[in-house]
């Protein structure tokens, strides 16, 4: 059992934040918005590249265009770039989107850590130094467009066991870090298996904060049933695994246009609404946004089809009647439930 203001320490189902009834669930549109680098190369605190950062204009059109305002968690790469700054701060300026938080230590300040792979989740870096590199991002995305952020999102998932506290303690009131069916021990991540999907609040000495998990289901014919098979293939896993999506007996659908085709994107909408989710949260990585740079991008044609993807998904969505939010709309849904105090 993690202590009292730790986001792995999952409530019980009746301190989860659920639908009231006549409540319609939501939908929630993060983008995970980062410099270019090589994800097979190893953790380099130089190196990167920034070429994808004016595809942000074309991504923002797309989604006002659509009704959605995403919300950019940005990261110090992004935030030190005038052009992500001039494209992202008009549109917040105007009211199209919102900015929150994203932390790559290995390229935020300050920079005390050896770079490598345990190092690249926050929650193993030294409580005093995740919390300086947190209120430095902070610092950096206020003054640079002109409010203070209130959601967060850990690099690589990263959360540690005294997050909560920090982030309450450094003015943040929502992080969605917690991708829920995901396993990242075998990096010297966080273990996401048994995460719950619905938000729930994590109460620390400096108030509460909203979780809302990246929205992750188990679909197929042994449905919640094939979870717990799913997580058990170890050794030839991925294969495995392949095999039971195949024979349609379970499958894991993240709710993201990389590696997810839309129909089972569309299928996983489904099943979301099915168990209750009030809010629906997608996600996506804005180098995708230009070919070349993540493994689900890489041409002209996919580019195409990743906006395709969403064309789809956001119709199924419209015949489901679910309706785009934003963070200050889920904060304020969640209130009901917050802990007293």
């Amino acid at each position: 059992m993690q202590p009292a203001g730790s986001f792995h320490a999952y409530p019980a189902a009746a301190g989860l934040v659920g639908l009231e009834d006549g409540e319609r669930p939501r939908f929630w549109v993060t983008c995970d918005t980062e410099e270019d680098f090589d994800w097979s190369a190893p953790f380099a605190r130089t190196g990167y590249r920034l070429d994808s950062v004016p595809a942000l204009a074309e991504c923002q059109s797309y989604f006002e265009r659509a009704g959605v305002k995403p919300i950019y968690l940005v990261d110090w790469p992004i935030v030190a770039d005038d052009r992500a700054v001039a494209i992202l701060g008009d549109a917040q300026a105007r009211g199209q989107c919102e900015i929150g938080a994203q932390l790559h230590p290995w390229v935020t300040p300050p920079h005390d850590e050896p770079v490598n792979e345990r190092n690249s989740y926050t929650g193993n870096l030294p409580p005093a130094l995740q919390r300086a590199k947190m209120a430095a991002l902070r610092d950096a995305i206020r003054d640079r467009f002109g409010v203070a952020p209130t959601v967060y999102r850990a690099g690589r998932y990263g959360l540690g066991s005294e997050t909560a506290t920090m982030l309450a303690e450094l003015g943040f009131r929502c992080d969605t870090s917690v991708r829920a069916g995901f396993d990242y021990r075998s990096g010297h991540g966080p273990d996401y298996r048994a995460a719950p999907l619905k938000p729930w609040w994590v109460p620390t000495t400096h108030g509460a904060v909203l979780e809302v998990p990246v929205t992750t289901v188990f679909g197929g014919f042994m449905g919640l049933k094939g979870k717990s098979l799913y997580h058990r293939l170890t050794r030839n896993g991925t294969r495995m695994r392949a095999a039971l999506a195949r024979l349609g007996l379970v499958e894991r659908i993240a709710l993201t246009p990389e590696g997810i085709p839309a129909e089972r994107a569309c299928r996983a909408i489904d099943i979301a609404l099915d168990r209750g989710l009030p809010v629906l949260n997608f996600s996506f990585h804005s180098p995708s946004l230009q070919p070349g740079n993540t493994p689900y991008v890489r041409s002209d044609a996919d580019l195409d089809l990743f906006y395709r993807w969403w064309d789809n998904v956001l119709d199924h969505l419209a015949l489901r009647r679910v309706e785009a939010t934003d963070a200050a709309a889920i904060l304020a849904m969640a209130e009901r439930k917050a802990p007293a105090g």
